[in-house]
């Protein structure tokens, strides 16, 4: 019998990218070029980019 490989659940307090832009009140394409930037950090262990909070309270804090 075959098992079925289950993604990770997201990690509490972590938004995908399209909630994490909504919260930082910016463009996907814009969490994009502040991702190949090194300017947002997201976790890569999904196949989804998931942000955690304290990463983009980070960002808001920074002022960038």
């Amino acid at each position: 019998m075959h098992q079925k490989k289950t993604l990770s659940e997201p990690q509490p307090g972590a938004l995908k990218l399209l909630p994490a832009a909504r919260y930082l009140s910016l463009s996907a394409p814009t969490m994009h070029r502040l991702i190949a930037r090194g300017l947002l950090k997201p976790n890569r262990a999904t196949r989804h980019l998931l942000f955690s909070m304290r990463e983009l309270d980070r960002f808001i804090e920074a002022g960038q």
